[in-house]
């Protein structure tokens, strides 16, 4: 104590000691708000970022440093030639839904990836479901099997998974893992024996430590689910591995849907995990080896489908983008479900004007998300909602995982991405888009049979101060952020 106090005294005694922290606090909200304010995000989320630094002086900017946003440019020419060899097509045709051409350009201009068909469509609802199919699947694999998951535990369904790739890659077929480094609680060690048996591991953005200078990507993660086998078989969704995503574990695990899809819509997602797959390990060969090789499965099916990316190497927020336009398409309902809810001002102004003008909004959101705090900022955003006629549904037994969009008669969304600002601008997502009437039907089912177990929300609802309106309206405040 005596050594602290003395470095003090020997601090305040050197003369204009408080002039030389008013001019370097000064010159740091200066200079770093002014590369802030370039930026040119949305003012809420600037202001949020100023007011942090201003705030926490130097701590603000390791804070800043950390999870500010940042954008990643990716080698876009390279992305461009495999796009053109693995993603051409003809043009889409009017599709079912009045407005489904427009939609698939917008798709196409904002993503690069041209419409597509699909031969076979199954919606997967919980993990059962997907993790038996998926392992069939596998078992059945004889070129490639390639996987991307956010979330990959050492559990009994990662073990199981990690088993069956190990063995198909010491039958000679190629096995390819990319997980996300932060997202994942599996290291390295226990994927040793899958590497034994021949197959690939590689993390997408792993934490650069020791290198300070560079801004490490800590808030930008892969929240891609993705597996494509043999260039025929392709699965994508809300589902992670985890035991926490199989009922047959336990009657806490996660109520969620995936896709299991064949046909040309199969290659979208083969290119966007080789994109991923090549940008993670540098091997700027593989691209041009899977576009050389790939099957050629040009018989385009029944089904209208369109692959749709986003993540911070864009500036276009696609899958943000055909929420909001699909919405705006709408004629006559917009049904949606979604674990984390926290709406930009666009998305709450198309399910506004929607209900407002005799739609029939629904939207179907866990009644405790495994976040307390989106829980509180998504209540938040019920009184416009339910003024304006949407009708909000609780869901109650279990933790609600599932991402779709239910539009009329035809269209539904369904994909990795939430409805708030970290899927929409900071995850790497992917969704797939589909016009279908038959697709829709199911998805109108489903919807239907989740909201035996989902309270509607009413208006004028009991909403005491301290435990509900001032912590909602507080976390609504890093709604931004979040």
């Amino acid at each position: 104590m005596d050594v602290l106090r003395d470095a003090w005294q020997g601090l305040l005694s050197i003369p204009h000691l408080g002039s030389w922290l008013i001019a370097a606090w000064a010159a740091y909200l200066l200079l770093l708000g002014g590369w802030i304010v370039l930026q040119k995000r949305e003012p809420v989320a600037t202001l949020s970022w100023l007011l942090g630094l201003a705030l926490l002086p130097y701590l603000g900017f390791l804070i800043y440093h950390v999870f500010g946003p940042q954008r990643i440019r990716r080698q876009r020419l390279r992305r461009a030639r495999s796009r053109e060899s693995m993603a051409a097509s003809p043009a889409f045709d009017a599709g079912a839904h009045v407005d489904a051409a427009e939609l698939a350009r917008l798709g196409t201009a904002s993503t690069g990836l041209a419409p597509s068909t699909a031969r076979d469509v199954r919606l997967l609802v919980d993990g059962a479901a997907k993790y038996e199919a998926l392992l069939a699947d596998i078992a059945r694999a004889t070129r490639h099997v390639h996987l991307e998951y956010y979330i990959y535990e050492p559990d009994l369904t990662g073990t199981a998974l990690r088993d069956a790739l190990a063995e198909r890659a010491r039958a000679g077929v190629e096995v390819r893992l990319l997980v996300d480094a932060i997202g994942s609680g599996a290291a390295r060690r226990f994927f040793q024996p899958l590497l034994d048996a021949g197959g690939e591991l590689a993390w997408f953005h792993p934490m650069r430590l020791g290198q300070f200078w560079r801004r490490p990507w800590a808030n930008l993660r892969t929240h891609r689910k993705i597996v494509v086998i043999d260039g025929r078989i392709a699965y994508t969704g809300g589902m992670n591995i985890t035991d926490e995503q199989d009922e047959r574990l336990g009657d806490a695990a996660y109520r969620d849907l995936h896709l299991r899809l064949e046909g040309e819509v199969v290659r979208r997602l083969q290119l966007v995990f080789c994109e991923d797959w090549a940008y993670a390990t540098g091997d700027r060969q593989f691209l041009s080896n899977v576009a050389r090789d790939a099957p050629a499965d040009a018989a385009p099916g029944p089904v209208h489908a369109q692959v749709l990316v986003s993540g911070p190497d864009s500036p276009w927020e696609a899958i943000h983008r055909m929420h909001v336009s699909a919405i705006h398409a709408a004629k006559a309902r917009v049904w949606m479900t979604t674990p984390y809810f926290v709406p930009g001002e666009a998305a709450m102004m198309a399910l506004t004007s929607a209900a407002a003008a005799g739609l029939d909004v629904r939207l179907l959101v866990p009644r405790e998300s495994d976040s307390k705090l989106v829980t509180l900022a998504a209540r938040s955003y019920f009184g416009a909602l339910l003024l304006a006629g949407v009708k909000i549904y609780e869901y109650g037994p279990r933790m609600l995982h599932s991402k779709s969009l239910l539009v009329d008669d035809e269209l539904v969304l369904v994909g990795s991405a939430n409805f708030d600002h970290r899927s929409f601008r900071l995850n790497f997502e992917v969704s797939v888009l589909f016009d279908d009437p038959g697709i829709a039907a199911q998805m109108a089912a489903l919807f239907e049979g989740e909201l035996a177990s989902a309270p509607r929300v009413q208006r004028g609802r009991h909403r005491p101060l301290f435990r509900a309106r001032l912590p909602e309206a507080l976390a609504r405040l890093l709604s931004p952020l979040l």
